[in-house]
C-alpha cells in the first residue's frame, strides 16, 4: 500500500498505536487527579510533569520501533524509567520525602513546625504535600495568621525544618525591661526574678520532667529550668533581660501576664522607672560623681 514495505506499514501502525495509548493514558491520569486533588499547584504540576513523561516515554517508544540499536527490553525498560524519573523529577522527590515523613517522622499532625521560611501548626500530610496553618508573619508572637500553606514533601531535603513541639516541647523566650540609670536595677532585677518564677513555676517543674524523657532520644544539656535575669546597658539606660521557659502556643499569653505584673509591681515604686527615648543636657561638672567631675572652663572651678 503507497509503496510501502509491510515491515514499514507494521512500524507506522505501532507507533500510531503507541500514541494514541499515551495521549489516552495522560487524559485519564489527569481526569483522576482533577477530581482528586483540590490543590490547583499540584494539579499544574501534575500536568507538566505528565506532559514531559508522555513526550520522554513516546520519544523512546519510537526508538524502539524504528531502530533497532535498543534491542534489549530491559535496557529498553531503564532508559523509560530513567526518562519518567527525570520529567517527574520534583513529584518523585515529593513522593520520596513523604515516605521519610513516615519513616523518620520529624513532624507529625498537630507539631508546630518551621520549613525554611514559613512556620505553621501541621493540619494535613499527605502523598505529595503537607499543610500547615501559618503562624507569625504580619501577626506577631508566633499566632496564627488563619491561611493555609501548602508545602512540597520534597522540600525537606533542601530546606532547615525546625519542630518547635516534638522532643523537647518548650521554648526559651526573653523579655527585655528597659530602666533609666538613676534607677535601682538592683531592686528592681530581683523584683523581675520574683515575677518570672512565680508566674512560670510550674512550666519549669514540668520542662525537667520532659527532659529526662527526652534526653533518651536526644542529647539536650539544660542544668536549668528556672527564670534568670541578665543585665546589661544600653544608651537610654540599665537593660534588665528576663528568660524563661513557656509552651510554643502560650509565649504571647505568658509574655501578657509577666507583663501585667511587672508594671503592678513597679506601680508602687519611687526609686524605678522605665526608660524611654529623651534627651537631656548632663553637665558633668555638677552631676558627675565628685571624683569624676570635669573642671568648669576657663576658671577650673565648679560654682
Amino acid at each position: 500500500m503507497y509503496g510501502l514495505t509491510p515491515e514499514t506499514q507494521t512500524k507506522l501502525l505501532l507507533s500510531a498505536v503507541i500514541l494514541v495509548l499515551l495521549i489516552l493514558g495522560r487524559r485519564v491520569l489527569m481526569t483522576v487527579v482533577d477530581r482528586r486533588v483540590d490543590d490547583r499547584a499540584l494539579v499544574y504540576r501534575w500536568a507538566k510533569g505528565s506532559g514531559n513523561a508522555t513526550f520522554v516515554v513516546g520519544l523512546l517508544a519510537m526508538l524502539q520501533v524504528w531502530f533497532t540499536a535498543i534491542p534489549s527490553l530491559g535496557t529498553f525498560l531503564g532508559l523509560v524509567s530513567a526518562g519518567l524519573a527525570i520529567a517527574l523529577k520534583d513529584l518523585v522527590t515529593d513522593l520520596a520525602g513523604w515516605i521519610f515523613i513516615l519513616w523518620r517522622k520529624p513532624f507529625e499532625l498537630g507539631d508546630r513546625v518551621q520549613l525554611g521560611a514559613h512556620a505553621g501548626d501541621v493540619v494535613d500530610i499527605r502523598v505529595f504535600a503537607f499543610t500547615v496553618m501559618e503562624i507569625g508573619n504580619w501577626v506577631a508572637a508566633d499566632q496564627s495568621t488563619g491561611r493555609m500553606i501548602h508545602l512540597p514533601n520534597g522540600k525537606i531535603f533542601t530546606e532547615p525544618l525546625a519542630n518547635y513541639t516534638a522532643g523537647f516541647p518548650f521554648l526559651w523566650n526573653e523579655m527585655p525591661v528597659l530602666l533609666t540609670f538613676e534607677s535601682d536595677w538592683r531592686k528592681a532585677k530581683a523584683l523581675l526574678q520574683e515575677v518570672a518564677t512565680a508566674e512560670t513555676e510550674g512550666v519549669s517543674q514540668e520542662a525537667e520532667r520532659t527532659l529526662k524523657r527526652s534526653s533518651k532520644r536526644f542529647l539536650i544539656h539544660y542544668t536549668r529550668f528556672t527564670p534568670a535575669v541578665y543585665t546589661s546597658v544600653r544608651d537610654s539606660g540599665v537593660l534588665l533581660t528576663i528568660r524563661y521557659l513557656c509552651h510554643p502556643r502560650q509565649r504571647r499569653g505568658t509574655a501578657q501576664a509577666i507583663w501585667e505584673r511587672i508594671l503592678e509591681v513597679f506601680d508602687g515604686r519611687d526609686d524605678i522607672a522605665f526608660a524611654y527615648p529623651t534627651q537631656r543636657v548632663y553637665l558633668n561638672p555638677v552631676e558627675g560623681k565628685s571624683d569624676a567631675r570635669a573642671p568648669w572652663p576657663m576658671t577650673g572651678d565648679a560654682p
